[in-house]
């Protein structure tokens, strides 16, 4: 396979790089083994709904789906198990993985996400919660969603960015992805988290032009694995802070910290025109 470097110009470029045989090797077996997790935690899955108890496979499901893409987590902190609204940086879709795999969280999500073959019905086993973020006239009922998602799943994810970035930069948060928590519901409370890819961000940030087959086929065929570092940073109760956009500062200042200690240096400016 040609250097990641080249890779990630051609998908910054939007053209898609060229597969050598070891990487299409890899992204076969790979394509695979995430099939033969799918097949034994699905029927898990409805097995354990049917009985009408807890069901821990899609939890399994995306942290084994995280591991055979190639992420090696490592979670810093505790993550809080129920009543909690966790609040994350956005860098790939392996993101959704390594939270659901590290926490078991539902998530809030595009609703154009719902119509994707394959990804959308995974995600609505997830209990994921679609939003239209242009339906002013539903917002009342998507905030309804959102709070019946937390009563059934207990922990809710959302990236309030609003796209992904490249890892070295933090967008600004969109308080209107947090108006659930305006005023937010009894015992809830906030817990910012930083995902931190290191070295190989760059690499797998989903930016520039480059469209999601394109992107999940590059990361699928790259050799090796990657560390993928989940610091859930302390909690804090939203009801302390005046209204969602206060909550969204407060989030987005903590992992703007975390950021910053694990790069050294100041973040860099990122325009929202080079994200998808």
């Amino acid at each position: 396979m040609a250097s990641p470097s080249a890779a990630r110009i051609d998908a910054a470029e939007g053209r898609p790089h060229p597969l050598t045989a070891a990487g299409w090797a890899r992204f076969i077996v790979r394509t695979l083994l995430l099939v033969l997790a799918l097949l034994l935690c699905v029927p898990m899955h409805y097995i354990w709904r049917t009985l009408r108890i807890g069901s821990p496979w899609p939890k399994l499901f995306l942290g084994w789906a995280a591991r055979i893409c190639g992420a090696r987590l490592r979670v810093i902190g505790t993550p809080l198990h129920r009543d909690v609204f966790f609040i994350a940086n956005h860098v790939s879709w392996i993101d959704i993985l390594a939270m659901g795999g590290a926490s078991g969280t539902a998530f809030v999500a595009k609703a154009e996400l719902a119509t994707v073959p394959v990804v959308g019905w995974l995600s609505s086993l997830n209990r994921t919660v679609f939003v239209k973020r242009e339906d002013k006239l539903n917002v009342a009922e998507q905030i309804n969603s959102l709070r019946d998602a937390l009563a059934d799943n207990w922990s809710v994810t959302v990236f309030p960015e609003g796209t992904t970035t490249d890892g070295q930069s933090l967008l600004p948060f969109k308080s209107s992805m947090l108006k659930v928590l305006e005023p937010p519901p009894p015992s809830v409370l906030v817990q910012p988290v930083h995902l931190d890819y290191g070295p190989v961000a760059e690499e797998i940030g989903w930016v520039g032009v480059e469209d999601g087959r394109n992107n999940a086929m590059r990361i699928l065929a790259r050799p090796g694995s990657f560390d993928l570092i989940v610091t859930f940073l302390e909690p804090f109760c939203p009801a302390e802070y005046a209204g969602r956009k206060t909550i969204a500062a407060e989030s987005r200042r903590r992992i703007e910290d975390a950021l910053y200690a694990a790069l050294g240096k100041p973040l860099r400016p990122f325009t929202l025109h080079s994200a998808p």
